[in-house]
């Protein structure tokens, strides 16, 4: 039977109570897998920006506007793998290229880097072979054919002559790289393995690491293993895996990825209410998604360390926005700082953090519906439907008589169109109710005191603080990180036939004590990310 994260709830007729998941058991052989045709993605807008900077420094005006990101089964990665540009965001990319171009060649130190060679003319065919060699591989993520160096010098040196200028040639022959589909997409469609089957070649694993571990392109070191061939082998993919952790690009990617799963891009346009929220300002947002991603960068970088203490820790990094939030000294003057949550206030690890608790609220009050549904779908991987069209939702207003949420959800859940599936996800969110609409603690509602026990899939809890203990040790939790991980590699939802092997990630990361820098090794070297079926 396969576990609920993976398998999700089954949905017939409303929504029923999940099942309890398995318990993990140690991880067998390898299951058998047959991969799926591949996909062509499109750079998200970070692995964009992170591109450009890796290519040409840091420091480049980018524009702010390109073709958006699309979410699919809760993911951006899965949606790049789906999405493909409109009329006016070609235009946008065309505009992006040839003024990111212009930037690199008016730059001295960026010019220098770029064009080695000096041209002996504006029409200098030679020279622009060779910048455009160079910097070609490095865009397109591969060494460029012939024809396509021939079409793009032709480009360079007819500009050239036309304007009487190598570089401004040169901006057309850069421009072309920086709007083709070899760079803005992910060309990975891979070859015929002589062991029988099909397999990425040894570029596009260079291109897939990079931006599933970086976020970003590859670096010269993972080009010469592309080039070496080493990529192909067992032994050379882990030793690059293994050096690649250890860089500091890595927290951009882990960044990328949790920033991604935990839906943290939303914080940018947080609104509450300030005339019922004191403490919202412009800068709670943004506040709430550092903290968040720098107790993942420790957890998971610094300290390598069970990765369930996400929800459980009272150490966190904290600055003066959200230590005024959560009614602490800051830690320090200016930035971030290191600090352990005292016990009396009743909060700890992520479901006690301002990037949840504001997140999954209202503009005007909490919202024990979005809380409860939050920890179904996006750390346990349950889907649960939508709503029927029309149906009223909304939980009633308080009154005299049912003055606190725990009171009208009680009444909202009368209602056998809405109990169904309400009671899978409201119950839960109460045990949230502490914790106002920015994440500030709160003693009472409306003058009564607030009521936040309660059960979740037959554990109980007491307030807040238990129920991070009972998400950690849900069954599911763990698995649907490892599950959201491997999606987030490949790109796409994983076919039935796959959740065998999502199972088989699962369970060793179970027996590796729930360290992900162990996981995103273990999904490198898997069959999923490696091996590529033949192109429909």
């Amino acid at each position: 039977m396969l576990r609920p994260s993976l398998a999700l709830i089954v949905l017939l007729a409303g929504c029923d109570t999940p099942v309890e998941a398995e318990p993990p058991f140690l991880r067998g052989e390898q299951p058998a897998y047959s991969a799926p045709a591949p996909v062509l993605r499109r750079l998200t807008y970070s692995q964009y920006t992170h591109s450009i900077d890796d290519l040409f420094g840091a420091g480049l005006v980018l524009p702010n506007e390109l073709e958006p990101d699309t979410r699919a089964a809760g993911l951006y990665a899965v949606g790049a793998s789906l999405t493909s540009i409109s009329a006016l965001g070609v235009d946008r990319y065309e505009s992006a290229a040839y003024a990111i171009a212009e930037q690199v060649l008016i730059d001295p130190a960026r010019r220098a880097a770029l064009v080695q060679c000096t041209p002996v003319s504006a029409a200098d065919a030679d020279c622009a072979r060779e910048v455009l060699t160079a910097v070609g591989q490095r865009v397109w993520r591969r060494p460029l054919a012939a024809s396509e160096l021939d079409t793009l010098v032709s480009v360079t040196t007819t500009a050239g002559s036309t304007l009487a200028d190598f570089d401004l040639g040169l901006s057309y022959g850069l421009a072309a790289l920086l709007q083709s589909p070899y760079f803005l997409f992910r060309v990975e469609i891979g070859e015929a393995d002589p062991a029988g089957g099909y397999r990425y070649t040894s570029w596009e694993l260079a291109s897939r690491l990079s931006y599933f571990l970086w976020d970003g392109p590859p670096d010269e070191a993972l080009f010469d293993a592309a080039a070496s061939g080493v990529l192909l082998t067992d032994a050379g993919l882990q030793a690059e895996v293994d050096r690649m952790l250890e860089d500091e690009r890595t927290r951009r990617g882990l960044r990328a990825f949790f920033g991604d799963m935990l839906r943290l891009d939303e914080l940018d346009s947080l609104t509450k209410d300030p005339t019922l929220f004191l403490y919202m300002s412009s800068d709670l947002g943004p506040a709430a998604r550092e903290q968040t991603l720098q107790d993942l960068d420790a957890i998971v970088l610094e300290d390598d360390v069970d990765f369930r203490t996400f929800l459980t820790s009272t150490e966190t990094h904290i600055d003066r926005t959200l230590a005024a939030l959560y009614d602490v000294p800051a830690p320090v003057r200016e930035g971030f700082g290191l600090t352990t949550l005292p016990i009396s206030g009743g909060r700890r690890g992520y479901l006690g953090q301002a990037s949840f608790l504001a997140l999954q609220a209202h503009a005007t009050s909490t919202s024990v519906t979005l809380r409860g549904l939050y920890l179904r779908e996006v750390l346990l991987c349950q889907e649960l439907p939508s709503p029927p069209a029309g149906l009223n939702t909304a939980i009633p207003e308080a009154n005299a008589e049912r003055p606190t949420m725990r009171d009208r959800v009680a009444q909202h859940l009368e209602d056998p169109s809405c109990a169904g599936c309400h009671q899978l996800m409201d119950p839960i969110g109460l045990g949230f109710e502490h914790f106002d609409g920015v994440g500030r603690w709160r003693d009472t509602e409306n003058g009564h005191p607030i009521d936040p026990s309660g059960s979740f899939d037959g554990d109980e809890f007491v307030d807040a603080w238990g129920l991070g203990q009972v998400v950690a040790d849900h069954g599911s939790f763990a698995p649907c990180v490892s599950d959201t991980l491997l999606r987030s590699a490949v790109g796409r939802t994983l076919a039935d036939e796959e959740l065998a092997l999502a199972v088989w990630h699962a369970d060793g990361l179970h027996q590796e004590g729930y360290r992900l820098r162990w996981l995103f090794r273990d999904i490198v070297l898997g069959p999923a990310f490696r091996t590529v079926g033949v192109v429909q």
